[in-house]
């Protein structure tokens, strides 16, 4: 037992054991994050890091006591702010060191992720190696749809199927469920098409069961395709449920053939199985495509008859059905009655307005509309800002454009990366050069990557104008991300910098 004193006191020829000289180093520091948020100081710490090594003792002069919770917030937050995906590699390694600390699924599936978007697929392989040698369980359908998906982004259609077929020596035990995420990737990131080319060259190797069908069937638009699918399931035994039967209703309404939704709502009361909202909300949309926003509207009360409450969804439906019938009038008196019921619109209910006002070139309205989102404390979506933004670079109001950036900067919403490239468009048309260096700054602080679009056209007018220190500062800025990640445009999924990576 040491005696309790300081290890000052003893004699050069002792030494105390490394862990208690780290644990007394951490006790008696200054703490170097006065902020008190440990994800942004993590996240800074990944975005600024040289290296490993240097990745290594900032983490440990932080002082911040990593958790699994902790660690799933910080990944979350360099998947949105698409950070360099090696040093993120580097800092889930570190963390997955540190003892007592197991990284979730969700940690996991997230690094696949962030990998993948920047087509690290070796790095990729090798991490689906270590998950599969530390515990099989962590290999969820989720993570094969995470996989899977970010292959298909980029590559074709027979590499994703190679992949697939990798993926079902690491999870065999799934099967069916590995089978649906493949049908699930193709019919989002490829085509309807190559989904029930899959499904029926695989179908064999497989049972295919209710989730199997409800996928294929989500996809369509061509009712006749999904009219087949149904016939199938049928003839194999596979009893529709809900989901099914939403998904026909869906595809009918998408096809304007409003009448043979209507036929399906009837057989489902046949088989006593009453329609949700989900049913009535496909059938406001499509009473919208075939030009009856007032019978769309009759809905909503006819659903509160039968005991179904509409929700925001179903609003979003009855007004967007105004907006393209150029009804605002209408659409905002909905909006209210929604109000009057108890439910509160959000990003989705305004991006209807802001789609109007933009392609009517109304700023005046927009800004309206804006200021009375910010009263009401609901924060838009990039979808609105993608909008606002061009509207104000279209009429080149910078003022507006600021405002705007300065309330995602504040309050958190929006993509930095894509509002950044129109705004510092307009302030460089503008010579808004001080803006746009505050602008960059701001966004970097964030742990945002300005494109090397905005980099360079906002270097080029700062050498005009012999800003030679804020180009310096700048550089320095850009320099913190590294160099580009996302590696060749080849799709080569199997390679790896370790050649037993395969070796499953």
């Amino acid at each position: 037992m040491l005696p309790r004193c300081s290890p000052v006191m003893y004699p050069k020829r002792y030494f105390l054991p490394e862990t208690l000289t780290l644990t007394l180093r951490r006790r008696f520091s200054p703490n170097p994050n006065p902020s008190g948020d440990p994800v942004a100081a993590l996240l800074r710490i990944v975005t600024t890091s040289s290296s490993p090594e240097s990745m290594e003792s900032s983490l440990e002069s932080s002082r911040i006591p990593l958790s699994p919770d902790l660690l799933d917030s910080v990944l979350k937050k360099v998947r949105f702010c698409h950070a360099n995906p090696l040093k993120t590699l580097d800092f889930f390694r570190l963390a997955a060191k540190q003892r007592g600390l197991s990284p979730t699924p969700f940690s996991y599936d997230t690094m696949l992720y962030v990998l993948g978007r920047s087509r690290r697929f070796g790095e990729s392989w090798a991490l689906l190696k270590e998950m599969k040698r530390q515990d099989p369980a962590l290999i969820t359908p989720r993570t094969v749809m995470v996989v899977l998906g970010r292959v298909a982004k980029v590559c074709s259609v027979r590499q994703t199927l190679e992949s697939f077929r990798k993926l079902r020596k690491l999870c065999a035990e799934l099967d069916t469920p590995c089978f649906n995420a493949l049908l699930r990737t193709l019919s989002q990131e490829k085509t309807m098409g190559d989904a029930r080319n899959a499904y029926h060259s695989l179908k064999h190797d497989f049972k295919p069961n209710l989730s199997t069908f409800n996928i294929l069937l989500s996809g369509w638009r061509s009712a006749e395709d999904a009219e087949g699918f149904f016939a199938e399931m049928r003839e194999l035994g596979v009893r529709p449920d809900l989901v099914s039967y939403n998904c026909l209703v869906d595809v009918y309404c998408k096809n304007r053939d409003v009448a043979k939704a209507y036929k399906v709502l009837d057989e489902m009361r046949e088989r006593e199985m009453r329609p949700d909202v989900i049913t009535y909300t496909s059938l406001i949309g499509g009473l919208g495509l075939v030009g009856q926003p007032d019978k769309a509207r009759d809905v909503l009360r006819e659903m509160r008859e039968l005991g179904c409450y509409p929700d925001v969804a179903a609003y979003n439906a009855a007004i967007r059905n105004y907006c393209i019938a150029k009804r605002l009038g209408d659409a905002f008196a909905l909006m209210e009655e929604m109000r009057g019921r108890g439910l509160e619109p959000n990003a989705t209910s305004y991006n209807l307005f802001f789609r109007c006002f933009y392609w009517a070139n109304d700023l005046v309205s927009a800004r309206r509309v804006y200021e009375k989102m910010r009263a009401e404390a609901c924060l838009p979506n990039t979808q609105s800002c993608m909008f606002l933004i061009r509207l104000c670079r279209r009429q080149e109001k910078v003022d507006l454009a600021l405002e705007l950036w300065n309330d995602m900067v504040e309050k958190g919403f929006g993509s930095f990366t894509l509002v950044s490239d129109v705004l510092f468009d307009l302030l460089c048309d503008a010579g808004k050069l001080e803006e746009a260096e505050r602008c960059f700054h701001q966004m970097v602080e964030k742990g945002q990557k300005p494109s090397n679009v905005s980099f360079k056209r906002i270097k080029v007018l700062m050498e005009l104008a012999n800003r030679h220190e804020s180009i310096s500062r700048l550089s320095e800025k850009m320099a913190l991300f590294g160099r580009s990640v996302v590696g060749d445009d080849s799709c080569d999924v199997t390679s790896s910098s370790d050649p037993g990576v395969m070796a499953v």
